[in-house]
């Protein structure tokens, strides 16, 4: 799987060529190859978000690959603006009922979400991403940046300064948080255990 900004974009790229096939040393690239399956994920609110990534195949090694929009989670349910929402919300020190009932969730489905967020070497790969992000495209605002006391806070934070400073050096329009779940490379969440 490889994330992208967007399908629209992830269309035009493989147009282009300008895709390469993620297997080391292949040297490949990426060509439509149809579609993976359909599936509808929920937004804030009661919207449903239509998805159908598209799939790829290597010119060279044959091998696949989906390409998944940056606004969706693989395997879940919902967008990456509702998770990104419910991790600010804990950052922000609600518990998971609260936050269940602000974004008209299951509690269940929150309090899965935290435990799989709030994982210590998880929060410390968050952090690593957006500060190698951050630091490509603005190093002077990676130094400016505030320490908070939680790793939650702190691994936000910076993937939302790298998001910014994403919109304001390379021009993307994309909404902060699907910009968040690129750098984060669709993994705002840890693997389930």
């Amino acid at each position: 799987m490889i994330v992208v900004r967007t399908a629209e974009w992830a269309e035009q790229a493989l147009g282009t060529g300008q895709i390469g096939c993620p297997h080391s040393g292949c040297g490949g690239t990426l060509t439509r190859w149809g579609y993976g399956h359909r599936r509808r994920v929920r937004r804030l609110g009661a919207q449903i978000l239509d998805v159908r990534p598209r799939r790829a195949r290597c010119t060279r090694c044959a091998s696949t690959q989906i390409l998944l929009p940056a606004s969706v989670q693989p395997r879940l349910a919902d967008t990456t603006e509702v998770i990104g929402t419910a991790l600010a919300s804990k950052a922000d020190g609600h518990g998971h009922r609260r936050i269940a009932t602000a974004l008209d969730r299951s509690p269940s489905t929150v309090r899965r979400w935290m435990r799989r967020a709030t994982h210590h070497v998880h929060l410390q790969w968050l952090w690593q991403r957006g500060s190698q992000a951050l630091i490509r495209l603005d190093p002077d605002a990676f130094n400016q940046l505030p320490r908070a006391a939680s790793p939650l806070r702190d691994a936000l934070t910076v993937l939302a300064a790298a998001a910014y400073a994403a919109r304001q050096r390379l021009g993307l329009t994309e909404p902060l948080w699907t910009l968040i779940g690129l750098h984060t490379q669709g993994r705002l969440l840890a693997a389930p255990t």
